[in-house]
């Protein structure tokens, strides 16, 4: 098989007329060779860290959509459904990826739990991660989340990491405004990434120190703006990654479009590209081809360098995306889960209180971080409640796992007018989390969600409505097209409702994630980030 088109070499920073020969699955020959073909060959995108079942949808169902956009392959850290059921859970990722023609390169993931105070579904020990290290699919220990134990020397944490080393893999960090001498100690012990950099001098002392900045442009948090500065001087030593991605924007762009939108700021051409398809591959030792002789032949068509608009994706030789049509099937998988909660009644939520002031939750739009407010309290009939007036809404997370009573909390920002919003997707133990206007109506969408075992749903005053994720309660069983479409009215309903943010349902999924500061709610109680203990909803 022979490709024609302007050959887009970034290693050797040249674009020439040329003609790439492909033979079982491998680029054999590049060679010059004039021609009337106007399109690009590149290497194929790389998206340097992201958990795939953000997206809702199985590893297959993935890909299928990504190739569309170019993308041949992902870091992929399936630290969600490993909370939810362990190394099995790591193991369907890794058997249904292999099913289809695109280059999963999963993680071992390394806090399952993320931490002692929440309640999640399984737990991965030092002894579980050796397990996984040893496996060809895994590429390197996942985000270390457990930055204190990093810095406090923890028995178990530093096992892992030794682990990491010993089978001569990358170890990847998670240490959200981590700096000074504290960043030093987490980068010594090992740790070679970030992607939670949020700020320009937050990346830029990372990158001085050593470590490789990812910069993040997922559904909810967005670090593009403050980090495309840093890529002119540390090109080499940086990577793009969304993440977590949402099906409904997947359906519309992936890395090509932080490319585009690089090119567009002016950035050097090869330097964004280097980002986005050769340094991904190299710091993780993947097996991608970058579009040299005796390489995968692992590349893309695209029409022009300024959109990056694919026309042609294609993995060890086969042809997976051509003019608008993935050539990626759907396979057939068993689905697991592990939901055991029984349903609530309204009583559950109610919060009994003479406060007159409370600590509030504030919800920041594009980011994955939280502020602690002190607002007025509303107490009626001697509870606590949401004020719709002010925008501090009750929220709640309740143990997917085995009957507890509900954790409650306040949060501001969702800017909810009737009803309630919840979902089972609430990283990273994927607990039920909601919020509402009401204790009835988040009652009822908790309810929605235990009777589906799992989902994410809307309850109106006159509506409700839900999307199943049977598949750990976390990802659908079907294809990328019919759920996008359903999260995307979803979305729509919330809006509808008041809600402001941009991705309510994806902000609301970080509300319960007690390693980003400053304030966040486990299923066993509101947690402070930055002290990392628990604290109280009462002043």
């Amino acid at each position: 098989m022979k490709i024609q088109g302007q050959v887009v070499d970034i290693q050797n920073r040249r674009i020439y007329k040329g003609e790439v020969t492909v033979e079982n699955g491998k680029i054999k020959s590049i060679v010059e060779k004039d021609h009337k073909i106007e399109s690009y060959i590149l290497p194929g995108f790389v998206d340097a860290h992201i958990h795939i079942e953000s997206s809702m949808l199985v590893p297959s169902e993935f890909a299928k959509l990504a190739v569309t956009h170019g993308t041949v392959a992902t870091v992929s850290d399936p630290h969600e459904i490993a909370n939810v059921l362990g190394i099995e859970g790591v193991e369907f990722m890794i058997n249904n990826g292999n099913k289809v023609p695109f280059k999963f390169n999963f993680g071992a993931p390394s806090c399952v739990p993320a931490t002692n105070f929440e309640s999640a579904g399984a737990v991965i020990d030092s002894d579980g991660i050796k397990y996984l290290l040893q496996k060809p699919e895994i590429k390197y220990l996942a985000e270390m989340m457990n930055y204190p134990g990093v810095l406090f020397n923890d028995e178990e944490v530093m096992k892992k990491i030794a682990w990491s080393k010993h089978f001569n893999k990358p170890v990847d960090g998670h240490a959200p405004g981590l700096r000074g001498e504290d960043i030093s100690t987490y980068i010594n012990a090992g740790i070679s990434t970030d992607h939670e950099c949020f700020t320009y001098d937050e990346g830029l002392e990372k990158l001085q120190k050593g470590m490789k900045v990812l910069i993040r442009e997922g559904s909810a948090a967005k670090n593009f703006e403050a980090l495309i500065p840093l890529l002119p001087v540390h090109f080499e030593n940086m990577m793009f990654c969304s993440d977590d991605k949402h099906p409904d924007d997947l359906l519309v762009s992936h890395i090509n479009k932080l490319c585009a939108r690089s090119i567009a700021k002016g950035n050097d051409l090869f330097q964004v590209l280097q980002a986005a398809c050769i340094n991904p591959v190299k710091h993780y030792n993947l097996d991608v081809g970058l579009l040299q002789e005796g390489d995968d032949a692992d590349f893309i068509v695209v029409e022009d360098l300024i959109d990056l608009k694919t026309i042609q994706t294609y993995i060890d030789g086969e042809i997976v995306y051509e003019n608008g049509v993935s050539k990626i099937k759907h396979v057939d998988f068993e689905v697991l889960n592990n939901f055991n909660c029984n349903k609530k009644e309204v009583i559950d939520f109610k919060f009994p209180s003479t406060s007159k002031k409370i600590r509030v939750i504030e919800a920041l739009e594009g980011e994955l971080v939280t502020n602690e407010l002190i607002e007025n309290s509303l107490i009626i009939d001697g509870n606590l409640v949401s004020n719709i007036e002010t925008d501090v809404l009750k929220m709640t997370v309740v143990n997917r796992y085995q009957d507890q009573k509900p954790a409650i909390a306040f949060i501001k920002n969702f800017g909810l007018k009737e009803g309630a919003i919840a979902s089972s997707v609430g990283h990273d133990s994927h607990n039920i989390i909601a919020v509402g206007v009401s204790d009835e109506a988040i009652c009822k969408a908790v309810n929605l969600l235990v009777v589906n075992k799992g989902g994410i749903c809307a309850v109106s005053n006159s509506e409700e409505k839900v999307v199943s994720l049977p598949v750990a309660g976390i990802m659908s069983d079907r294809d990328g097209e019919t759920i996008g479409k359903q999260y995307a009215e979803l979305d729509q309903m919330a809006k509808q409702m008041g809600a402001t943010l941009h991705a309510p349902y994806m902000t609301l999924s970080f509300m319960a994630l007690l390693v980003i500061p400053s304030l966040k709610l486990s299923d066993k109680g509101l947690f402070d980030g930055g002290k990392f203990e628990f604290t109280s909803v009462e002043i």
